[in-house]
């Protein structure tokens, strides 16, 4: 089975995140900004409140089978410290029933088979 595994993750945390999946073998991964806030809705520093903080969104599609090891590796890459603090970021694991490779027209789904979508 397929897995999406997103990671938001602090921006300077980004590098060391990537560099660690690709000398785990993970080397796919899509990166978008985004910015939002989480259980502590926000920072305030001084006067001022600041609601939305920057972050980078991960994606990563993997076999089931890899999951453990990819989110330690991600965990252990993301977190600040040796305990973590409030805003490293959150990972979520979805499943994924289909997926297509534009370039070859091939569909894989979750069930391992692989088929030329006819178009």
């Amino acid at each position: 089975m397929l897995i999406m595994i997103r990671s938001i993750v602090r921006p300077e945390k980004v590098n060391d995140v990537l560099a660690a999946l690709l000398d785990a073998d993970i080397p796919a991964v899509t990166k978008f900004s985004v910015a939002g806030r989480g259980k502590q809705r926000g920072i305030k520093i001084g006067e001022i409140t600041y609601d939305e903080i920057p972050k980078v969104l991960l994606m990563n599609v993997i076999d089931d089978k890899d999951k453990d090891f990819a989110l330690k590796t991600i965990i252990a890459a993301a977190r600040t410290g040796d305990k973590g603090h409030f805003g490293d970021g959150k990972i979520f694991i979805s499943p994924v029933e289909e997926m297509y490779t534009i370039s070859s027209g091939m569909k894989e789904t979750s069930d391992g088979k692989v088929e030329e979508v006819k178009i």
